[in-house]
């Protein structure tokens, strides 16, 4: 179903967007490179468990919950609604 000017399947095709786009930038926050062995903030040891899931990993879980909560995500609004652009 379209609303107005739009096509047939565009908010679905925008939700697909909004979701590419969101594993894209959660890819790119993925370390790269040799990890180590104790957290380069803290310098607590890292567990075996937690460098195997993650290859390169180079925080603590605590330091990384404390950096993903800081991660600022750039928002904007695909529709292009005239209220959005208001604000």
């Amino acid at each position: 179903m379209a609303g107005g000017w739009t096509r047939d399947g565009a908010v679905e095709d925008q939700i697909g967007d909004t979701i590419v786009d969101a594993v894209k930038s959660a890819r790119a926050r993925l370390p790269d490179g040799p990890g180590t062995t104790e957290c380069v903030e803290c310098g607590e040891d890292i567990p075996e468990p937690r460098r195997r899931a993650i290859p390169g990993v180079t925080t603590c879980v605590a330091c990384q919950t404390a950096r993903d909560r800081q991660v600022q995500h750039a928002l904007f609004n695909r529709r292009g609604s005239k209220d959005s652009q208001l604000r």
